[in-house]
């Protein structure tokens, strides 16, 4: 592998320096290079290239933003024996801390950039640039309905079936009288992928896509990592609409059913309650 990306990065250097790291899918090696230090993951598996394909597009896509601090992506290396592996700018991370407050007004810039994008070009153009696309009907059908679909290949869950066949029909409801601009969204805020540098707060393994920026906080609320500070600052600059603590369940939802079916049935509580109490 380290011939590989030698060749590939053009550097006669590549000398592991013993900053490492991993998460659930892939695993991490920093490097120093002949142009500085990089960080490298690494995948096995045969769709690493799309993954990886994904990421870069999404650090690119929020680097381009200049809102807040992600790793620059470099380049995407296919392994002569399989798998892949990212190269990205390595960055010396620490836990958030003393920029929670920063974090939530960047984010908020993040998610508020391509709606100033489209009010700019209108402005120039003088002609209405509407987002043609159902929000609702995509997050339905090629999110919720994507994951209730896979679940019920895997369990064949009658009581899951039978919620989804009401809430599906109920979840227009939680969107009347609500304007939503498209977003470009980190896709997967948690905890585990934010942290800082000396210079300020630093997002990472984004799964990028544009969409409703409500959709950002629902993962961000499930597993801790955010204080008061963070959500303050967010919602001075995006404040929240009538009827968020129900959209935000609805959020959440989606991210129980994809831990339900990538990591097996210990969510399958919560994605029952979440439809439940959506129901109520």
């Amino acid at each position: 592998m380290e011939a590989k990306l030698k060749k590939e990065l053009g550097t006669a250097m590549l000398r592991p320096t013993g900053h490492s790291g991993g998460g659930c899918i892939s695993e991490g090696q920093s490097y120093d290079t002949d142009s500085g230090r990089v960080f490298v993951k690494i995948n096995h598996k045969s769709q690493a290239k799309l993954m990886f394909d994904g990421e870069h597009a999404s650090l690119e896509a929020i680097f381009k933003t200049e809102t807040v601090k992600v790793p620059k992506p470099v380049k995407v290396i296919e392994l002569d024996r399989g798998g892949c592996v990212f190269v990205m700018e390595h960055l010396d991370m620490r836990g958030l801390s003393k920029y929670s407050k920063c974090l939530g007004e960047q984010l908020a810039a993040l998610h508020l950039h391509n709606k100033r994008q489209l009010d700019k070009l209108n402005k120039e153009q003088q002609t209405q640039n509407e987002w043609q696309d159902d929000w609702v009907k995509f997050y339905s059908q090629q999110r919720l309905q994507h994951q209730l679909n896979l679940v019920e290949k895997s369990y064949g869950d009658r009581e899951a079936r039978e919620a989804w066949a009401e809430l599906q029909l109920k979840i227009p409801q939680f969107f009347q009288d609500l304007e939503i601009s498209p977003a470009l969204l980190h896709g997967d805020l948690w905890g585990g992928n934010v942290s800082e540098c000396e210079e300020g707060p630093v997002i990472f393994d984004p799964a990028s896509f544009y969409g409703h920026s409500e959709f950002e906080l629902g993962i961000a609320g499930m597993f801790g990592g955010f204080n008061s500070s963070f959500y303050s600052a967010y919602h001075e600059k995006i404040p929240q609409a009538p009827g968020f603590a129900k959209r935000n369940q609805l959020y959440q939802l989606f991210h129980y059913l994809n831990h339900w079916n990538h990591f097996g049935g210990g969510y399958r509580g919560s994605s029952i309650r979440i439809m439940k109490n959506l129901l109520k």
